[in-house]
């Protein structure tokens, strides 16, 4: 029976009755991509909000805050900017990715990943830049969230993510030695060789004090985290260390030495109009840093579902972390995403809705707002020992370790990205990464798409064959058969066109063989159509046996079918061999 290409009628109405449900499939996946775009605050409220999730949400969110009150100091100060910034990052940035997110848990605020962009923005055109690139980034994601784009982001491979996350892991430990060590430094350098020829040149100037405290910092956190693991590890290394070297009056630089006086309030929001004017500069990294903020955001999604068992909206969590970025620079604020960390804190805690969330951006507002002055007191060894410790835990050494066991070409994409982001930045690392990862799919998908003539698939067969393999058919002279494995993507496009050239003689009748043909693309179809093109001009009568769902509409699109026959279109190899059979005796009408 012939192939149509809206319906196949097999075994009376049952395949009708298939392809209904498929249509009330697509009408519900429709819906729920509809639904999608909702925020999941506004679903929980919608489910109802009882008395009990509130406290829940309530000490886990207070937990939250403080534990995320000394990273946001940290990685504010290590990004180049103040250290009240990154309050003002965890405050709004936290309270519209909670707001506005796709996830029931995340917990927004400035990340270890961001550290080396924004360095290298803020040492380039100053933070007004930064804010630019940042606002530039948010549109980005929103833009990306509304286009469904959330779904994609999470199938960057895999070497992409661990090599540049590993790289990020070395630069921010080697940006924390200065403090780490006590080094009589000046101004660091931004590269990584010159940091490392920087410390090299000055390490007769380390202060032991200062050492002391930062290896009391990393040995409390650890101790803490082995042992007591509900408590703010990083809180209470900062508590100690800062009344030890107080009460002691030990020579170790603190925030306000450094900085001055934090801030005890958040500013009134500002446009940066004039910054704006280095928006063309500031492309590439506004793209690494809306890039860095959807994988890493999603990527804690992912781990809180893990942790949960619920599922998160990856195209609405987009569009939170976008309005986030957007509007935190106009607070002084630095880039912002999901904080994998401060959400599975957020989880183990008890927290139950973004209310949670929302609670963590209150307290840490009440906490500027009362306590921020005390921060000055905080030793800048101990902030440089909390990131240490946040680096280890980005390293992924493991995992780099056990890609190296991975093919040679995954090899060569993990340690591109890698070197080039430890040795170049991140805005060259995350595009280079993607392309040679692509350029490995297309090597690997045209690996993985075979095209057989009639002869190779009678000697290639296996012993045990299906009941529609080409062995157990008397093909008649004339007639050859070609067979397509594999997605028929742009890689294999050109093997089919060389395997069909290849030909010893014309045939009067080609059959295509595409049961095992999952997917084509553009270049696939062009591909066809040139070869049937050809076939024509020579009078060979072209038959294509099998196709499939999705290879079937990308043939009704482009019109193909239309123009080709449906009548050249089969179900199957017997239906083709039948009608070429015919075609023998009768004459070929093409």
């Amino acid at each position: 029976m012939l192939l149509s290409p809206f319906l196949t009628i097999k075994n009376g109405d049952k395949s009708k009755f298939i392809f209904l449900q498929s249509t009330d499939n697509l009408r519900t996946i429709k819906n729920m991509n509809t639904r999608k775009l909702e925020p999941k605050l506004l679903t929980v409220l919608k489910e109802g909000y009882t008395r009990s999730n509130f406290l829940k949400d309530l000490t886990s969110g207070i937990i939250v805050g403080i534990v995320a009150l000394p990273l946001a100091i940290a990685f504010a100060i290590a990004s180049g900017v103040k250290p009240e910034q990154g309050i003002f990052t965890a405050i709004i940035a936290g309270f519209m990715i909670s707001v506005l997110g796709g996830s029931r848990f995340q917990i927004g605020g400035p990340t270890g990943a961001f550290i080396v962009i924004i360095y290298g923005i803020v040492h380039q055109y100053g933070y007004d830049g930064l804010a630019v690139a940042t606002i530039m980034a948010g549109a980005l994601l929103v833009i990306m969230g509304f286009a469904k784009f959330g779904t994609f982001i999470r199938f960057i491979p895999y070497p992409v993510t661990v090599g540049f996350t590993s790289g990020i892991a070395v630069i921010i430990c080697a940006g924390q030695l200065r403090d780490f060590f006590g080094f009589k430094i000046d101004s660091l350098p931004t590269g990584l060789i010159s940091k490392i020829t920087c410390y090299a040149n000055n390490f007769n100037t380390f202060n032991p004090w200062v050492l002391g405290v930062g290896i009391a910092t990393v040995i409390i956190i650890l101790l803490f985290n082995r042992f007591l693991p509900k408590f703010p590890s990083s809180l209470i290394a900062i508590i100690v260390t800062s009344v030890v070297v107080a009460v002691f009056k030990l020579p170790v630089d603190n925030i306000g030495s450094r900085f001055g006086a934090i801030s005890g309030s958040l500013p009134m929001p500002e446009i940066p109009w004039e910054a704006f004017k280095k928006a063309p500069d500031l492309i590439m990294s506004a793209l690494s840093i809306a890039c860095l903020a959807g994988v890493e955001s999603l990527l804690s999604a992912v781990v809180a579902d893990g942790m949960t068992g619920r599922r998160h909206r990856p195209n609405m969590e987009l569009i939170a972390q976008g309005a986030a970025n957007i509007v935190s620079p106009l607070f002084l604020g630095i880039p912002a995403t999901g904080a994998i960390a401060r959400t599975a804190t957020n989880i183990r805690s008890g927290g139950q809705t973004p209310i949670a969330g929302i609670v963590h951006a209150i307290v840490l507002l009440l906490i500027l707002l009362f306590l921020g002055r005390w921060a000055a007191y905080i030793p800048m060894a101990s902030l440089a020992g909390i990131l240490i410790i946040v680096a280890y835990n980005m390293s992924e050494y493991k995992v780099f370790v056990r890609l190296l066991r991975s093919p040679k070409s995954d090899v060569i994409v993990l340690f591109s990205t890698f070197l080039l982001t430890i040795l170049i930045d991140l805005t060259v690392a995350i595009p280079v990464g993607m392309v040679l990862a692509a350029f490995l799919f297309m090597r690997r998908m045209a690996d993985v798409s075979q095209i057989s003539s009639l002869q190779n698939l009678c000697e290639e067969e296996d012993e045990e064959e299906d009941d529609m393999s080409i062995r157990q058919r008397d093909i008649p002279a004339g007639i050859e058969v070609f067979e397509v494995n594999g997605p028929f993507f742009f890689g294999a496009s050109e093997k089919f066109s060389t395997a069909l050239r290849v030909v010893n003689k014309t045939p009067k009748v080609l059959i295509i063989r595409m049961r095992n043909v999952p997917a084509m693309d553009a270049t696939g179809f062009y591909a066809l159509e040139n070869v049937c093109a050809d076939a024509l001009k020579k009078g060979i009568l072209i038959l294509l046996s099998g196709v499939r769902k999705q290879p079937m509409e990308v043939l009704v699109k482009y019109g193909f079918v239309e123009r080709f026959g449906k009548d050249k279109l089969y179900n199957n190899i017997d239906q083709a061999l039948a009608r070429a059979s015919e075609s023998l005796t009768s004459g070929p009408v093409v």
